[in-house]
């Protein structure tokens, strides 16, 4: 008798890790760099650049197979995918290849009883909340890159600070958000962030990406910047929608009907146009004690990011 696990552990995961271990040796990281990602030992790294390690032909040879183990090996060479989050993408695939795929068919050649059997090996759940998040938490990361290397984006920092949230695709709470935690702010003409996204970290910009998505728009990312009318007057000149809201301080709001985010944008709905674009901004130009910032949101950070970029 052979578990599918078996499979696993023996043939599917040393063909993967060194298919890995080859792609981020690709990216020039040096033997210790590879062990630290892959969490094993240096002596593991050399066995498998050396071929030391048998592997699986119609593992290695499977396109699903090698499309995650380049995008893991790229997002763990720059630093936007974490362990966490290429450990999740590698054990999502392991579980769609168990119902009746290709580690379904390899159990069968290891039990060859197990052909006529009436049942798959669905036996997890591929659909992975932890997956989602850190998904969220890559690309969040991608655009925090992008602002912090545009040149000129600590003059549009406003005197709260800046930051750019994320949420995930069903998110309706703060917790459903990352963030920088502490915000983004400017230090002698630098934007500087002060740790890595968190989720629940943000009430202010993440307030506003859940009103707008309560009113209506699936918009997933937003980010906070000064308000002026050039910046207002460049958006219209790209072709993005703003829409104006009353100044009143988000994070008194709960998102409901009466927020002012919310009633803003669900009014700009009901008018001649069916909805807003796939990137679209709404603003506020202050009031007493509320500092003018106009927001851009998006479908995910990368893009609003580079929405700001090209601000500049």
């Amino acid at each position: 008798m052979r578990f599918i696990e078996e499979v696993v552990v023996d043939e599917f995961l040393p063909t993967v890790r060194a298919m890995l271990a080859e792609a981020l040796r690709e990216r020039d990281l040096t033997q210790r760099e590879v062990a630290d990602a892959l969490g094993i030992s240096q002596s593991a790294v050399s066995k498998y650049a050396h071929g030391d390690v048998a592997t699986n032909d119609r593992v290695a040879a499977d396109d699903r197979v090698r499309e995650t183990v380049e995008r893991v090996a790229a997002g763990l060479a720059s630093g936007d995918l974490s362990r966490v989050g290429a450990l999740v993408e590698v054990e999502v695939l392991i579980r769609r290849l168990e119902a009746g795929d290709l580690l379904a068919d390899l159990h069968e050649a290891a039990m060859p009883e197990l052909a006529g059997a009436e049942y798959d090996f669905a036996v997890h759940d591929p659909d992975s909340g932890l997956r989602d998040r850190e998904r969220t938490l890559a690309s969040l990361r991608r655009g925090v890159r992008t602002l912090t290397a545009t040149s000129g984006f600590a003059g549009l920092i406003p005197n709260v600070g800046s930051n750019l949230a994320e949420c995930v695709p069903d998110a309706v709470a703060i917790d459903d958000v990352a963030a920088v935690p502490g915000r983004i702010f400017d230090v002698k003409g630098t934007a500087r962030v002060p740790s890595d996204p968190e989720f629940g970290v943000s009430e202010h910009v993440a307030g506003v990406l859940l009103s707008v998505r309560a009113a209506g728009v699936d918009a997933r990312a937003a980010v906070n910047v000064r308000y002026d009318p050039s910046l207002l007057a460049a958006l219209s000149d790209a072709g993005i929608e703003a829409v104006e809201f009353e100044p009143r301080d988000h994070s008194e709001t709960d998102g409901g009907p009466d927020d002012p985010v919310h009633a803003a944008v669900a009014d700009r709905l009901d008018g001649p146009a069916d909805a807003l674009g796939d990137v679209f901004a709404v603003y506020q130009t202050g009031g007493v004690g509320v500092e003018a910032v106009l927001y851009v949101l998006g479908p995910d950070a990368p893009t609003v990011a580079r929405v700001v970029r090209d601000l500049r």
